[in-house]
């Protein structure tokens, strides 16, 4: 059993289905449909343009491929973050895309090395989609962590001189404010997972469901897919806050002011 196809005449009654939302945001004259229009029409081309472009992937499924294609989407979540904490890119890109990098393949790699046991740890079918999982969690904990830490020092920046003129190095003086950020990052992801399965189904399970597997092994997937979100996410946050922390801030460890939009 494999997941049914969507008819043309299901893709319409898809987008039909749009005529509530829309009829509450013009009931409620929220000044967003237009904006909200967009959203749809950029998700369904971009959503179209990853189908028809992973059809290539899953078929040559060549290791060097599927690593690009992994670079590409850290590359886009590193801006999509940095523009979500109204950062410029220029000082934090780079130690971002870094922290990216590492949170998303220490629990990916390992997902597909001891979890799956898979021979090719690159192969298409796999890593793509669960390295999308892992990374898509990370960018939402990363914009929340990123954001609260630089925004709880501007907000408290006599505090923060009190701490460096006790004698506190940056690290000491800012380390309050990144377990704060830590918590406020992590806070959603433990959520999803206290309730996950008795206030929803999530993706992963759905998903294999859908594919054909009996309700057991993706309840499997889906418990080792969150664990790895999790470490993920942790790992992502505290490497994001750590590395930007370092080029966020002047050599006197007053924040730099270059690196606001």
């Amino acid at each position: 059993m494999t997941a049914e196809p969507i008819s043309g005449w299901g893709i319409a009654a898809m987008y039909a289905l749009l005529v509530i939302p829309f009829g509450v945001l013009l009931w409620a004259k929220l000044p967003i449909v237009g904006q909200t229009a967009l959203a749809v029409v950029r998700m369904s081309v971009q959503l179209l343009f990853v189908g028809l472009y992973l059809q290539v992937v899953f078929r040559l499924n060549n290791a060097w491929v599927n690593l690009l294609w992994l670079v590409v989407m850290i590359t886009v979540a590193d801006g999509s973050i940095l523009r979500g904490c109204g950062l410029r890119f220029g000082k934090l890109a780079g130690p971002l895309f870094l922290g990216l990098l590492v949170g998303t393949a220490v629990p990916l790699l390992y997902f597909m090395a001891f979890i799956l046991r898979r021979d090719n740890l690159l192969d298409a079918q796999y890593v793509i989609p669960i390295g999308g999982m892992i990374l898509g969690n990370c960018l939402r904990a990363d914009v929340i962590g990123i954001r609260t830490f630089f925004q709880r020092i501007r907000s408290g920046e006599k505090g923060y001189f009190q701490r460096l003129a006790d004698g506190a190095s940056a690290a000491e003086a800012t380390r309050p404010y990144l377990i704060s950020a830590l918590h406020e990052a992590i806070a959603p992801t433990l959520a999803t997972i206290a309730t996950i399965g008795l206030v929803s189904l999530p993706g992963m399970m759905t998903g294999v469901i859908l594919g054909g597997a009996d309700p057991m092994t993706a309840i499997l997937y889906q418990i080792a897919i969150m664990i790895a979100i999790f470490t993920g996410t942790v790992l992502t946050i505290l490497l994001g806050i750590r590395l930007c922390r370092k080029a966020g801030f002047t050599r006197w460890g007053t924040l730099n002011p270059d690196i606001f939009r």
